[in-house]
């Protein structure tokens, strides 16, 4: 019980990322967790997703200051890379402690 009697939830559910949950940006941040940086098209093919769905994911992740992203040129040409933050990377560690928690593993 907490200090004002309510009951505690102690199911490993109650500790998992509603944003990480999401199919498109949990396969975001596992890609990312194996990298300390990738290109945006590398994660797209490896996700298997639109340019814009990319995007929006990480839109969402990002002003969760889970994913950091870094802009630049490789020769003329623009580029997007991204990377986890520290936050992010304990964020994804806890969820898939919950997840291992739940499966029995």
């Amino acid at each position: 019980m907490s200090a004002d009697g309510a009951t505690r939830p102690t199911h490993a559910r109650h500790r998992l990322d509603d944003l990480i949950h999401a199919p498109v940006r949990f396969s975001i941040v596992a890609t990312l967790a194996g990298v300390d940086e990738a290109e945006f098209g590398l994660v797209r093919d490896e996700v298997e997703v639109s340019d814009s769905v990319l995007s929006k994911a990480v839109s969402a992740l990002e002003a969760a200051g889970y994913v950091k992203v870094r802009k630049g040129y490789v020769g003329k040409r623009p580029r997007t890379w991204l990377s986890l933050t520290k936050g992010g990377r304990t964020a994804y560690e806890q969820h898939l402690a919950a997840l291992r928690e739940i499966a029995g593993a």
